[in-house]
């Protein structure tokens, strides 16, 4: 799960300034008959004090496509299933992509992730469109003003992926049906490198793609994704409250191809502007939208992606248990 954390001194000086507000509360001298009063705005403030430490920590990062610099709990896994719903011009036809998403935290510095995809276009069929297995890697411990991540991936796809997990090399709306797509198979390598900062309340990332299909000559194709979020509220309001903002993150983003090594620019490339907004439902679920705008004549005119994520903890160490192995 990709999180937004609160920036450290702004965290510190909240709870300070919590702190001697329940000292005040709690230390000066109170008559019998005000000590129940007392005690039970010293645990409200205790809860208000924990909401703030957590409130942040608990926040989905609302990017589809972006990475930023946040890793999977060492243990967690996190199941997902996300949509992307393309509206065509005139003469093209609605297409409807799926794909279900599998993200396990193998250490505090290393995720891993499958990816199962499909795709259905008005008119025509459904098919399957492949599978992709993803690593990322955090090569510095601690948190930096700039953070690094490795992004691999191998892909075994067809022709008739429309998930658009990522924009890569040069662009063109295909025509063709499916069952043609989905016939000619494509095994590929990518690889990404992320770079993501948390600057007061934001959060600002950056990928450069670099692709390979290892099945036609095609030579390496690039591309980018450019990301900027931040939660609507920082400090939680004390009540639990499902529509508050400090459950909604927002941001925008910008994601395109680069060419190839045969063209590097923007030549017949597509380019998309993305609002993204992401809701957390509960400590371990959350809601993502985001309607995308085509910026180029190769680009679809308009997509719209849906998503919805769950987060099972300790998954890592509850397995282990059901065969014997070391809570």
């Amino acid at each position: 799960m990709s999180l937004l954390p609160c920036p450290v001194p702004l965290l510190r000086a909240r709870i300070s300034a919590l702190m001697q507000r329940f000292s005040a509360i709690v230390l000066r001298p109170a008559s019998a008959d005000n000590l129940f009063r007392r005690a039970f705005r010293a645990g409200l403030l205790s809860l208000l004090l924990a909401a703030v430490a957590n409130s942040v920590a608990a926040q989905e990062a609302p990017y589809f496509v972006t990475y930023d610099h946040h890793m999977e709990e060492p243990g967690n896994l996190e199941i997902a299933t996300w949509t992307t719903l393309g509206v065509p011009r005139s003469g093209q036809k609605l297409f409807f992509a799926p794909f279900s998403e599998f993200e396990y935290g193998v250490t505090a510095r290393w995720t891993t992730e499958l990816y199962l995809e499909s795709q259905a276009t008005s008119g025509d069929s459904a098919v399957f469109t492949g599978w992709r297995l993803e690593n990322r890697f955090k090569p510095l411990k601690r948190e930096h003003w700039i953070n690094p991540i490795l992004y691999f991936e191998y892909e075994a796809i067809n022709e008739a992926s429309k998930i658009h997990k990522e924009v890569v090399g040069n662009a063109g709306i295909s025509d063709e049906r499916n069952a043609e797509l989905a016939a000619t198979n494509a095994h590929e390598i990518e690889a990404k490198l992320i770079l993501s900062s948390n600057l007061h309340d934001w959060n600002l990332a950056g990928n450069f793609i670099v692709e390979k299909n290892l099945s036609q000559d095609e030579g390496f194709e690039f591309g980018y994704a450019l990301g900027v979020a931040r939660p609507l509220a920082k400090l939680a309001s004390g009540a639990e409250c499902r529509f508050c903002r400090e459950n909604f993150t927002a941001g925008l983003e910008l994601y395109g191809g680069l060419g190839s090594t045969n063209g590097f620019g923007f030549h017949e490339t597509a380019h998309y502007l993305a609002p993204v907004i992401s809701w957390q439902l509960s400590d371990n679920s959350s809601l993502h939208f985001s309607p995308l705008v085509g910026l180029t004549n190769v680009s679809y005119p308009l997509l719209l992606r849906f998503g919805y994520a769950y987060e099972i903890r300790a998954f890592g160490r509850k397995v282990a248990q059901m065969f014997g192995g070391k809570p």
